[in-house]
């Protein structure tokens, strides 16, 4: 079949060595980010810079750089939304931590209990002459790595989070000498962030695969069905993260927007408004910490899917540990090329105008791409043989490796990646975010209509709205559908599994761009109610419009890996169920099918409900300070802003419990009381309705709120013709903006985590339902 060039030896230090490299990089990051002070700059300083040929007194005094108050009060600010998340943060990880002790026994009891807790070793599935370990084994090992995989994705979240908040500040102090100098420090801060979960992931995934080894040994069968609960403990974590962060933001932003923009007339982020503090707080715990173990488990999930393929192709059977490590090879050569392309962004080029700063952001996914596309085609020569066989649905097929044969092009381990890259494209065109067009009267035609619809009101508005939302599917599901079919058809469930890495290969930069955008939009919140100048907030604002594009394009890798990565689990899930065929003919799987439809809906209202619920709380609370706290609306009086933090914090933890335990227990009941094949249905109906139903989510509540911004910027006549702010379609927009807000920051990404984490788990559960599965089928 053809050797591989890469040696076992190099596989084993490449792996750690890159994962290494990416920890050290951040930590770089950081340092520099650090030497920017959140305290008034000594007169000393100043003179020292002078005296070395640097004067910037006629800029200080303009902007008051050395305004010792003013730095005060930013820092005050910080340290409020910091200790807002920790304290958000901390509180969930008391209750998921009592959710991983409680799921990790029932791991441990229900793999266990496949043969009745015996020590014995049992012939494998795949290869019956051969003996594997025994279930009690794979049932203590998949535990192991579900903590190991919670607790990842929780550091991952946490320190991505503390980041956030360490660098808003700086970020609005750095725009006093240039829009340049503040889109140094928020992107700095993103990368720490994206590099960090990128390499810890690798780093432990790696570790606990050697680790699992030694005890193994030539079983890699049960080696990576043991690795699966990696995956499985990473989204669990993000689950409870995405869905009580999106609760406790969006309640957050729609008492704020409501009552203060809505009701009192006031602007965005005004310190007299008693949720502002728990808005920024909101965009830490939700856009970054639930973004960073989104997209953690989505990396994990597809890593643990791709091995369990090639753990039964002729890479187990043959015992290739470099061929195995193709998928961690591919994640290896992801970091360097991440930082190499992060370069580009704070060293190569530096940015002056705010229309280079989108065009900068932009060029990271292409800069990325292109070479991971090198880099991609570089590990398949070294890592793979030039033809193996891969298990596909009861037969095995014989993959070519085209990279060896020189023809690059027909491969298909590295060109989803830029089908992947080209899907929130076009689900940010949809979206049309781009900053140049607010500011450079180039606004899309589908923004106008939604805007120009607020004319006769918020009705109007919706129903546009939600139009804009349903067509923006159309292009994205095309785009998904073709990679599927393309990868399978070139290497099956292995080539899906791997064309979803193709998409995150790169996610230390898609992170790094993603976590800008929050950091970007505290920044200017920090500026608004520090009453810095208006030409700080300016470019805060050109920093935050273009972190709304970050937004969009990190709402579309995340639907677009978790569509490919639910796939990739669902095709282990099958193989390792050993159902030869999914037939929607028979009534077990159609049922399925129906009910896998339905769930993300069930979800959806759950997760919306629960934003409506705390919002109404948080809403009647910034009335009644306004109502009863004199002078509050004049600025002469402070509000009581931890009372706000507290309702968010104590609603989502209470609402984020029942959405999470639907899609926890569904795969659980019916997998026991129907069996594998109405789970498979299940399975293939949520990914299907669920992928479309977050594409239509997010894109709705993104048209929503930029017909808001459009007005609000009145940068064309159109646009200055529906009224300044305050005005009846301004309100309408507003109105609109706080419907669509639960849609893309609630209920659309945590539908992500709804397909994957199903999938990821019934893959885990696997041998004990198609053991002892479907119990009501055997009664009747």
């Amino acid at each position: 079949m053809g050797s591989i060039i890469l040696s076992d030896l190099l596989t084993q230090i490449l792996i750690p060595v890159c994962a290494v490299v990416g920890i050290l990089f951040s930590l770089f990051q950081w340092y520099i980010v650090s030497r920017v002070k959140v305290s008034p700059q000594k007169i000393s300083d100043i003179n020292n810079k002078k005296n070395n040929g640097f004067d910037d007194s006629l800029i200080e005094e303009e902007e008051g750089i050395n305004d010792h108050n003013t730095v005060l009060k930013c820092a005050e600010i910080q340290n409020a939304i910091s200790e807002g998340a920790t304290s958000f943060l901390f509180t969930e990880y008391q209750y998921v931590g009592v959710f991983m002790v409680a799921f990790a026994i029932l791991i441990f009891l229900f793999l266990g209990s496949v043969e009745g807790f015996s020590t014995k070793l049992q012939p494998c599935t795949y290869n019956v002459d051969k003996m594997c370990k025994s279930a009690l084994a794979n049932a203590t090992f998949s535990t192991i790595s579900f903590v190991l995989g919670a607790v990842t994705s929780v550091i991952s979240g946490f320190l991505g989070m503390k980041i956030a908040t360490y660098a808003n500040a700086r970020t609005t102090l750095e725009a006093r000498k240039g829009v340049g100098k503040a889109f140094i420090v928020a992107f700095r801060s993103g990368a720490v962030m994206g590099f960090l979960l990128a390499a810890n992931g690798l780093l432990v995934l790696y570790l606990t695969i050697n680790v699992f080894k030694i005890y193994y040994g030539d079983d890699w069968e049960g080696l990576f069905e043991a690795i699966t609960g990696y995956g499985l403990g990473g989204s669990s974590m993000a689950l409870f993260g995405r869905v009580g962060g999106g609760i406790y933001t969006k309640a957050a932003d729609v008492g704020a927007d409501l009552v203060g923009k809505v009701e009192r007339n006031i602007p965005e982020d005004d310190p007299r408004n008693p949720a502002v503090i728990a808005d920024n707080v909101g965009d830490n715990v939700g856009d970054i910490a639930g973004m960073g173990s989104d997209l953690f488990g989505s990396y994990a999930e597809s890593s643990c899917a791709a091995l369990v393929v090639a753990s039964i192709s002729s890479f187990g059977i043959n015992h290739e540990f470099t061929a195995m490590c193709y998928p961690l090879l591919i994640s290896s050569v992801g970091i360097l090329v991440c930082l190499l392309t992060t370069l580009f962004a704070t060293d190569f080029f530096e940015i002056k105008l705010v229309t280079q700063i989108e065009p900068a952001l932009k060029n990271q996914l292409i800069i990325s791409t292109a070479l991971m596309t090198l880099g991609i085609a570089l590990v398949s020569w070294v890592a793979l043989p030039s033809s193996f066989t891969i298990f596909n649905f009861g037969t095995q097929k014989v993959v070519k490796n085209c990279v060896r044969k020189g023809t690059v092009f027909l491969c298909c381990y590295w060109p989803l990646g830029w089908v992947g890259h080209w899907v929130y494209y076009r689900i940010l065109h949809q979206q049309c975010i781009q900053s140049e067009a607010l500011l450079l009267h180039l606004c899309c035609s589908p923004v106008q209509d939604v805007a120009d619809s607020c004319r006769t009101g918020a009705a109007t508005n919706v129903i546009f709205g939600l139009a804009l939302g349903y067509k923006s599917v159309i292009i994205p599901i095309f785009a998904i559908a073709i990679s599927i079919f393309v990868s399978f058809s070139l290497a099956a469930m292995y080539g899906i599994a791997v064309a979803a890495l193709g998409m995150l290969s790169t996610i230390a930069t898609g992170l790094a761009i993603d976590a800008y955008g929050p950091i970007s939009d505290n920044a200017g919140g920090i500026a608004e109610m520090a009453g810095m100048s208006h030409r700080i907030r300016e470019r805060t604002d050109a920093l935050d419009a273009a972190g709304n594009t970050t937004a969009a394009i990190g709402k579309g890798f995340a639907i677009g890996s978790a569509a490919l990565v639910s796939l990739a689990l669902f095709g282990a899930f099958v193989s390792r169920a050993a159902i030869l065929s999914v037939d929607v003919l028979t009534p077990k799987v159609f049922i399925g099918l129906l009910v896998g439809a339905m769930l993300p809906y069930w979800f959806s209202a759950m997760t919306m409900k629960s934003v409506g619920s705390a919002a109404l709380t948080m809403v009647e609370e910034v009335r009644r300070q306004f109502n009863t706290i004199p002078g509050l609306m004049e600025g002469t009086a402070k509000p009581d802003y931890a009372n706000c933090v507290k309702i968010s914090t104590d609603a989502s933890i209470k609402e984020m419990i029942p959405p999470g335990a639907l899609v926890m227990l569904t795969p659980l009941i019916v997998g026991t009381f129907f069996g594998v094949e109405t789970l498979s249905g299940v399975l293939a109906g949520s990914l299907v309705s669920g992928v479309q139903i977050a594409i239509s989510a997010s894109n709705t509540g993104g048209a929503w709120d930029n017909a808001k911004k459009y007005i609000e910027a009145g940068v064309s006549d159109h646009a200055k013709s529906l009224g300044p702010k305050g005005s009846d379609p301004h309100k309408a927009a507003v109105i609109g903006d706080t419907i669509g807000d639960p849609l893309k920051d609630t209920s659309g990404p945590s539908l992500n985590i709804l397909i994957k984490l199903m999938a990821v788990e019934s893959l885990v559960f696997a041998p004990f339902f198609a053991k002892h599965g479907g119990l009501i089928f055997k009664l009747f």
